[in-house]
């Protein structure tokens, strides 16, 4: 897939072409309206892919929760054997709590974790299953509120029978800012992993609480602008990070649903990274 149209398309995913302009500029980088029609489907996630484990694995325990409440929502799931374990919650892109990021919460959860795959859509009724709408949805969530709802599920994992007591937060784009924010939010989180997500802004760096991991992709040049910013603050502030930079990848590397972006190679990497981090901070003390 050629780079201009995956740029493209990643600017309009994320706000700054709006629809109709997104489709003009398509068109005449593709030749006409057909081709672009055709393109466009080529850059969109494909969910018919979703599923690396499945709904039914006989291995695991899923169910839906309300961990914080009315309007909260969360899909919760874990390996059926094994005791008491770490938390991790998986906050969603921009698209909310579609059928890739259930897939990663049951990743999550073979791999020993209480895993939350939060919906922060559910206060507007849930995830819709388009993922234009999705986006307009997310857009309109009141950033404090949101904020909230993820200190609850940090106390909801923290308290549950299930759990050591100790709590972590992976997040995806959208998911990715948003777990910087909780990191220093005072939630009592114990680890932050980002993939490719806004960076916290230089003010809020001192209130960090838990350590971060931090995936960037190569050819992100929208997020990476910010980075040594964020980075320069980290070290004066004496924060514990780790920072991961994949050359030649595209924003979104992880999504293994979209044909264009996803890298096969630095997702393994960027998640047994991931598993490490969470190994290292969320085991039992």
């Amino acid at each position: 897939m050629d780079q201009e149209l995956i740029d493209l398309y990643d600017a309009h995913t994320h706000g700054a072409i709006e629809r109709r302009a997104f489709f003009d500029r398509l068109a005449k980088v593709a030749g006409g309206t057909t081709a672009a029609a055709a393109l466009f489907a080529a850059l969109r996630n494909d969910y018919a892919h979703a599923q690396t484990v499945a709904e039914d694995d006989a291995r695991l325990a899923s169910e839906t929760v309300a961990y914080g409440g009315p309007g909260t929502s969360g899909y919760l799931v874990r390996a059926k054997e094994g005791g008491k374990r770490g938390a991790v919650i998986v906050i969603h892109e921009n698209r909310g709590l579609n059928a890739h990021i259930r897939d990663v919460t049951r990743r999550a959860a073979l791999e020993g974790y209480l895993a939350l795959g939060v919906d922060l859509l559910a206060v507007g009724g849930g995830t819709p299953a388009d993922e234009d709408q999705a986006r307009e949805a997310i857009g309109k969530l009141d950033a404090a509120d949101t904020l909230a709802k993820l200190k609850s599920a940090v106390a909801f994992l923290a308290k549950h029978e299930l759990g050591n007591g100790r709590v972590g937060a992976v997040g995806f784009c959208w998911g990715g800012g948003t777990v910087n924010r909780l990191a220093a939010a005072g939630a009592g989180l114990h680890a932050g992993v980002a993939y490719y997500g806004r960076t916290l802004p230089v003010a809020e760096v001192p209130n960090l609480e838990a350590p971060l991991l931090l995936h960037y992709a190569g050819k992100d040049e929208r997020i990476n602008a910010t980075i040594p910013e964020f980075e320069q603050a980290l070290k004066a502030a004496g924060k514990a990070y780790e920072l991961h930079l994949y050359e030649g990848v595209n924003h979104a590397f992880n999504n293994d649903t979209s044909a264009a972006r996803y890298d096969e190679a630095a997702a393994k990497l960027a998640w047994s990274r991931t598993l490490a981090f969470f190994g290292k901070h969320l085991a039992s003390r």
